[in-house]
């Protein structure tokens, strides 16, 4: 039998019966229950329940004949204004397409959706995947693509002067009313309580971890899921926002992000004011793309004067993920995460690649019933079967703490994203911009990028992307502290079983070098490549040799640096070591501009690199020792002589009691003998470069999609986008990736 509403008769239900049929309500028939079909009849319900369309309004798989020469193409839904328009075959108000729920609603959905409105000239369309749904409107005076996304479409008797108000809106995003509504707490607690902007944000930020964690505990509890004035009130105890904020810090607590005695330092009225905003919006319920996107033009348009130089440009971290080409199970770090751009849009293309995967894997199962002889109901009892199985792959909640097991989606979110930053309220900002943006906050942690946490520690990460800060210093009294390496014995516990006999290795480490008060520095190399001493050495140079030490062998490197790092004749030394250990892939110089908005007004490149692996050590060891033994035997052959007179001289000298001429004699051997092993090592670098030749990927680039004051660009020729310079034929990425097929030198890998 068909389960019908009893409660609410009103509503107009999903019906299925027990032949694995669901109702077409429209065409008043039952079809075979596909997940598409799925998504279509709940979004029948949704234009009949909330937006008041009746069924005599609407058609399903209504032909588009003309769609591109395509006989078979159909529109989803189609709306008219009324059922004689549609009797009569008069214009329609709204197409809608439709899209299983795996499905990203992307470009190529509103291409389709757009070239449906244009067939039938209907003013709106929508696209759906029942996780999201997005609107346009459509500008017949206008060449294809010709529309633009808005708020929402009309409802069943608006009026035309109400339609044409919708139609002559500017373009309005529900993520511009989340980063709006945002703004206005902030101005509250600004207000109210005198706060500066920083101080202000962090309240907001305790308030939006509170609501966070209390949705979900209430969705988890299939209880109401929406944080409100009224739950609130309904706490007990004298002060509950404090009550509630505790709990969240003891979920928080091993990520080290609020200390013991942090609290929500509000007045009540305050407190009420910023909750009773925030209603508006289930952030269980909302979707990613909204509370991402409103959460960083909230951070932008609030205080990116004060925290600028955490942030990096959009269509960086853009261009500089696609460099990396990620792919699903590979494990990713930024050692000094910021706002967290770059783990949060790895995150986002590596869940694409999952759904899309998913949705391949059901096609090709569709296909394969296909050729075989079934009944209607069995297909569809197999196909919904094959279609649940895939879906919970997609349910980030089901996991295994105690091991590798869960969904891939929960061992994309858990298992395969890290970050730190040293900065307190930058950490805690990455967290919440990760969990805007879909989680995969686990892995995020207030902690000194440069020591070893949770599961960041040496030879673990096929990938690394960062943009490190510049210009200062770690110095020889910036020790490892014991307040830095220790760890709840909850955590370890979980970290041992997670990462094994690598993580208590790396941990010991730490623990002994707190226990003799070791400075930072020391557990690096390059600090001590000049000089036996350790004295203060830049940031940006430790973070390379940190990168480098974090990658498993070949794995893959994206960061930012000074362009003094490629050309100062003083810091030869860091580009040695880098090339002794890694292929240079790439180099990228942007702009002087690029990061003025940031606060940053030294001129920048990307470096590209990959790790050797154990063979290509291997192999580079053995070209560097014949490359050492032939300049040896030629310098030798040049300085020897002379090294032998000089000695000879100093044991005469000697012999005759000559104190004088012996001493001069001594500083004359000892410069002899420093410009032998100085030229010596000039040689040997010179004939490992013949040795180890290759072609390195150099590209200048003048416009990146950012200006100085940080607002977006007219173009940009980093990667493939819609803002591509006239005239230029292939973009960089486009650019390097025919490089690497085809690895003509754009300059040549020699001596610096």
């Amino acid at each position: 039998m068909a389960k019908k509403n009893t409660t609410a008769p009103d509503l107009l239900e999903v019906e299925r019966d027990n032949k694995g049929r669901i109702r077409s309500h429209i065409r008043n028939s039952w079809l075979v229950e596909t997940p598409e079909e799925t998504v279509r009849q709940h979004y029948v319900c949704t234009l009949v329940n909330e937006y008041g369309y009746a069924l005599d309004q609407m058609a399903e798989e209504m032909r588009i004949d003309g769609e591109r020469g395509h006989s078979d193409a159909r529109a989803d839904i189609v709306v008219w204004r009324s059922e004689a328009d549609k009797r009569e075959k008069n214009i329609p108000l709204v197409v809608v397409e439709c899209k299983a729920a795996n499905i990203a609603v992307d470009q190529s959905t509103y291409k389709q959706g757009g070239a449906y409105a244009n067939y039938t000239k209907a003013p709106f369309f929508v696209a759906h995947n029942n996780r999201q749904s997005k609107f346009f409107k459509v500008d017949q005076s206008k060449l294809y693509p010709n529309w633009s996304e808005i708020k929402d479409i009309p409802k069943a008797g608006d009026s035309q002067k109400e339609i044409d108000k919708i139609l002559n809106e500017l373009k309005t995003f529900k993520e511009d009313e989340f980063a709006n509504l945002l703004h206005q707490c902030h101005n509250i607690i600004r207000n109210r309580e005198h706060l500066d902007p920083a101080a202000a944000f962090d309240e907001i930020a305790k308030i939006l971890f509170v609501k966070t964690f209390t949705e979900r505990e209430l969705r988890a509890k299939k209880k109401r899921n929406l944080f409100t004035k009224e739950f609130l009130k309904d706490q007990l105890g004298d002060d509950p926002i404090n009550d509630l904020f505790a709990k969240t810090k003891r979920h928080y607590k091993t990520d080290k992000l609020f200390a013991e005695d942090d609290a929500i330092r509000l007045k009540p009225q305050t407190t009420e004011a910023i909750v009773e905003k925030l209603e508006a919006y289930n952030l269980s319920d909302t979707g990613e793309d909204v509370k991402g996107i409103a959460f960083e033009r909230f951070l932008g348009r609030t205080f990116r004067g004060e925290i600028g130089q955490f942030f990096t440009p959009r269509p960086i971290v853009e261009f500089m993920i696609r460099m990396m080409e990620p792919q699903e199970g590979e494990l990713i770090c930024d050692p000094a995460s910021g706002s967290g751009g770059f783990l949060i849009r790895f995150f986002e293309l590596v869940r694409e690649q999952i759904a899309h995967d998913i949705d391949t894997q059901y096609k090709d199962y569709e296909d394969e019933l296909a050729q075989k002889k079934l009944s209607e109901a069995k297909r569809a009892e197999l196909l919904l079967a094959r279609w649940a199985e895939l879906q919970q792959e997609l349910d980030q909640s089901i996991g295994d703490e105690q091991g590798e097991g869960g969904t891939r989606l929960w061992r994309l979110a858990n298992r395969c994203i890290y970050g730190t930053d040293a900065n307190d309220r930058m950490a805690r900002t990455s967290k919440m911009n990760m969990i805007m943006h879909g989680d995969g906050h686990g892995g995020i942690h207030h902690h000194n990028g440069f020591l070893n946490v949770n599961g960041i520690f040496p030879g673990r990460f096929d990938i690394i992307l960062t943009n490190p800060p510049f210009g200062a210093n770690v110095e020889p009294t910036d020790l490892v502290l014991p307040d830095q390496v220790s760890v709840v014995a909850e955590a370890a516990a979980k970290y041992k079983r997670a990462y094994g006999k690598a993580y208590v290795e790396a941990q010991q480490t730490l623990f002994d070098a707190a226990e003799k008060e070791m400075p930072i520095a020391s557990l690096f190399q390059l600090p001590y490549v000049n000089s036996p001493k350790l004295g203060k050495v830049k940031t940006e140079i430790l973070f390379i040799e940190r990168c480098l030490d974090l990658l498993k062998p070949g794995g893959r490197l994206g960061v930012v640096l000074p362009e003094g790092i490629f050309n100062n004749p003083s810091l030869k030394y860091v580009r040695d070591f880098v090339e002794d250990r890694a292929w240079l892939r790439a180099v990228v110089s942007l702009p002087d501009d690029t990061f003025k908005s940031s606060k940053a007004s030294v001129k920048t490149s990307i470096l590209f690199l990959q790790k050797y692996t154990a063979q290509e050590q291997d192999r580079f060891g053995t070209a560097r020792t014949e490359a050492d033994g032939k300049a040896r035997k030629a310098v030798l052959a040049h300085y020897q002589p002379r090294l032998t007179d000089l000695e000879a001289a100093m044991q005469q000298a000697k012999a005759a009691r000559q104190a004088a001429k012996l001493k001069a004699l001594q500083r004359d051997h000892k410069a002899l003998v420093a410009e032998c092993e100085a030229r010596l090592a000039q040689e040997a670098r010179a004939l490992l470069k013949q040795a180890w030749n290759y072609p390195v990927f150099f590209y200048e680039a003048e416009h990146v999609g950012i200006t100085a004051t940080g607002d977006t660009d007219t173009w940009n020729e980093l990667y493939p986008n819609p803002k591509v310079p006239p005239g230029l034929e292939r973009t960089c990425l486009e650019q390097y990736q025919a490089f690497r097929k085809d690895p003509k030198p754009f300059l040549l890998h020699t001596a610096a």
